[in-house]
């Protein structure tokens, strides 16, 4: 019997949460086929078989938070994969007769004919493979899960399939009531498949990470955000006019993000102070870039950072920050990728945000925020023009940062973004 141990985590990371188990009790697995996901603050730990067996249980359910080392399952190398239940040789004995409409036949009910077991009944399908979510609303709502097709991945039910379930169900047409109820009386009833009031869900450990990495930058720093706006008319221009050759020689899309990239890691060489750290009574400056990039995946919020961005160009940024993007998205992070960042740009504009003010990323002092680009009338040679504008915002740590640095970081980004030629020279 091989036991199925919860890995290493990474660095500082003691326990996570069962995100998904890819396969059942008594299915066959070979080598380096993975059995579970484990969902961590970070990243998703895939949970390999060492070797090839059958996997004989499963310790803990999906939702369960376990620790470095903790038992998940059992695996027998010796054993035979369980087979599904079969289906009947003959004509199976009908599972829903307590559904059915029609009146039983008079020898089904005959008080003195013992009720006999059917020999060649149908075993009840298993059970499908559901979200925590969905197990939950699904029994605040009464529905069975059986029923239920899953969309997720092997065909787990996720909570978005039951919600989808009630609303077919609300939609269907309603059997006519078999008596009418008196004029005088007043029937109060929920909407007939309507969604509970409320639910209650769990957080998982990546969210209750964020929450507690968010509330300590808040309190172990001096929170200060400062604002300004940049003309994006040149870069505009400019990434019209070299996306398609970009994408077609490099095979990477171009969007704003990479000369945003570029001008802050200049401003950040100019002010080198929006880039360094408190450490105990000290302050660290750091001499190079490792640029956090913040990336909204389904599992949350993450913040790989791209290691020495101060070393590559405009293209090489956009490269390197496609790769990371992708790799969030797709639950591929390494812990390499979430760890040692300097600073870190957030661009809330994708959604639709035109200003706001960013927390930083402790222990980070400084993020920098972008925003939505909006056509605007401003004042340009004395005549009122309409120009794609974009608020930015810089929210540093005012206990290193000065307000005087963190302005003049931000009119250094602006005079970089509105003249994108000066970004050559470096």
């Amino acid at each position: 019997m091989l036991s199925i141990k919860v890995p290493p985590l990474g660095e500082s990371i003691t326990e996570a949460t069962v995100s998904r188990w890819l396969k059942n009790e008594g299915d066959a697995v070979a080598a380096g086929e993975t059995l579970v996901e484990l969902e961590t603050d970070k990243i998703t730990v895939e949970v390999p078989a060492l070797k090839a067996g059958v996997l004989t249980k499963r310790a803990k359910a999906e939702g369960d938070v376990v620790a470095v080392n903790d038992t998940l399952g059992d695996m027998d190398e010796s054993a035979q994969p369980v087979p599904r239940a079969a289906t009947a040789t003959s004509a199976p004995a009908p599972a829903t007769a307590a559904l059915s409409l029609t009146a039983p036949s008079p020898a089904a009910v005959s008080p003195t004919a013992p009720a006999q077991p059917a020999a060649h009944a149908t075993q009840p399908p298993a059970q499908p493979s559901s979200m925590p979510a969905a197990r939950r609303l699904g029994a605040e709502a009464g529905i069975d899960l059986s029923t239920v097709p899953g969309t997720g991945r092997g065909g787990v039910v996720s909570k978005p399939d039951v919600v989808a379930a009630l609303s077919a169900a609300a939609a269907a047409p309603v059997a006519p009531a078999r008596a009418a109820v008196p004029a005088m009386v007043v029937v109060r009833r929920s909407p007939a498949g309507s969604e509970p009031r409320e639910s209650r869900e769990k957080m998982s450990t990546r969210r209750k990470r964020i929450a507690e990495n968010l509330l300590q930058a808040q309190h172990a720093t001096a929170h200060l955000t400062t604002f300004n706006e940049i003309d994006m008319s040149a870069i505009v221009a400019l990434r019209e006019r070299m996306k398609e050759k970009v994408e077609k020689e490099h095979g990477v899309k171009l969007s704003f993000m990479p000369f945003f990239a570029k001008a802050a890691i200049m401003s950040l060489k100019a002010f080198p102070v929006v880039n360094a750290q408190i450490d105990g009574d000290s302050l660290v400056y750091k001499n190079y870039v490792n640029l956090g990039i913040a990336v909204a995946s389904e599992a949350g919020l993450v913040v790989p950072n791209v290691k020495d961005a101060d070393s590559l160009g405009i293209l090489g940024l956009s490269q390197e920050i496609a790769a990371i993007a992708k790799r969030a998205r797709d639950g591929k992070l390494t812990m390499d990728d979430l760890t040692a960042g300097t600073f870190t740009i957030t661009n809330g504009g994708v959604f639709g945000s035109l200003i706001s003010t960013p927390i930083i990323n402790y222990p980070q002092s400084g993020i920098l925020g972008l925003h939505k680009i909006q056509d605007r009338p401003i004042a340009v040679s004395g005549q009122v023009v309409i120009r794609p504008m974009m608020y930015v915002a810089l929210s540093y740590d005012h206990r290193i940062i000065d307000g005087q640095h963190a302005v003049l970081f931000l009119v250094k980004l602006k005079e970089l973004m509105e003249d994108p030629a000066s970004m050559l020279i470096d």
